[in-house]
């Protein structure tokens, strides 16, 4: 269950139709990618945290939707940092996906 309401599907046939522009197909696998990178994050790190004692909490619905507040925030900077290197290979895949199945005739 997700607290933070029901997610968009990172990458459909819909989001990958190919646009007017080639930079708007850009700039669009890079928005897919980055919320791909994102949501990765937030469930490694949510993951991290299961293991880790959180003090004064009590446990219940309360603490696991702040776990979940804190696994977003904490996912969101490391995402910002670009130093994973995961919304990059993602892109790039999209890319490769992409032209792939572009019609040259």
């Amino acid at each position: 269950m997700n607290p933070l309401g029901p997610s968009k599907p990172f990458l459909s046939a819909a989001s990958l139709k190919a646009p007017a522009a080639s930079g708007a197909k850009s700039q669009n696998a890079k928005e897919i990618a980055k919320n791909f990178e994102a949501t990765f994050l937030q469930q490694a790190v949510g993951e991290m945290m299961k293991t880790v004692k959180m003090g004064g909490l009590d446990g219940g619905h309360a603490e696991e939707m702040w776990k979940s507040f804190l696994a977003r925030g904490i996912a969101d900077e490391i995402a910002a940092s670009g130093r994973t290197g995961i919304a990059q290979s993602v892109e790039r895949m999209i890319g490769a996906y992409t032209s792939n199945g572009e019609d040259h005739g």
